[in-house]
């Protein structure tokens, strides 16, 4: 009797959702990620090829998934939008994120952050930067050929891929759209719409009420035209009047004459 063997079945690779690690340590680092995040995504929401993410576990190795980083904001050149449960590269047309966000917690550590940035320039990040928003310091690095390479003066800079422009001041980071507008948080947005929105109804009720004026004063004029039109028709009555009394004082004085 033959026996025949089965050939042996590899277990699936699961590639899980979470690292089980939280999004953020504290309110602070948690506000600027979604700050970050949110701006990136308004920034590039009319571009469909344009990939925003935060928090989102990437895995750029296929067969492995104990390669993975979860950048705290992240954005993919020439991959569609839509919701994901992790980044599978091998499943994104083999393109890596080009840039990558991290903001620092006191949880962070220097030997974490290190091989953060190893993982980053091995698997082709193209710019890399990291805010602190305790000590309010600011890293970046760019690729030059096979390394990321440190940027000298971060103050003023402007991303190459995104076109965002980087500021310090004393107090704080501000970042810049490419339009010269400042990246808010989500407060500071819903606070600028109500604005926009007062405004909107305030110019809406002035447009109003200038129509009303409009039309009162339309109205009057009407009016004024309707008096001098009835002072007219009054004036010419009286003009036929006077000719007809003239008429009449000429004729009685023409039978007057014819009489004597």
């Amino acid at each position: 009797m033959v026996q025949q063997l089965t050939p042996e079945t590899k277990p699936e690779i699961i590639y899980p959702d979470s690292d089980g690690e939280p999004m953020a340590d504290n309110t602070k680092q948690f506000r600027w990620i979604v700050t970050i995040t949110e701006n990136l995504e308004i920034l590039f929401a009319n571009i469909l090829d344009v990939f925003v993410a935060g928090d989102l576990l990437w895995y750029p190795v296929q067969g492995n998934n104990k390669i993975r980083q979860a950048p705290d904001a992240m954005v993919v050149f020439g991959r569609p939008k839509g919701d994901r449960g992790s980044y599978q590269q091998w499943k994104e047309d083999n393109i890596p994120p080009q840039v990558a966000f991290e903001i620092l917690s006191p949880g962070n550590l220097a030997g974490k952050m290190g091989e953060k940035l190893l993982f980053y320039q091995r698997y082709g990040v193209e710019e890399y930067y990291i805010y602190d928003p305790d000590n309010m310091e600011l890293s970046g690095f760019v690729r030059h050929e096979d390394w990321l390479e440190p940027i000298a003066e971060m103050n003023g800079w402007v991303s190459p891929l995104l076109q965002i422009r980087f500021e310090l001041t004393e107090d704080t980071l501000e970042i810049y759209h490419p339009d010269g507008r400042k990246f808010l948080t989500p407060v500071e947005m819903d606070r600028v719409r109500e604005q926009e929105r007062q405004e909107k109804e305030i110019a809406q009720s002035l447009a109003q009420q200038e129509r009303q004026e409009k039309e009162i004063a339309q109205s009057l004029a009407q009016q004024e035209r309707q008096r001098a039109d009835e002072a007219i028709a009054q004036l010419e009555q009286e003009r036929q009047r006077y000719q007809a009394l003239l008429q009449q004082i000429q004729q009685q004085s023409i039978d007057s004459d014819a009489s004597n």
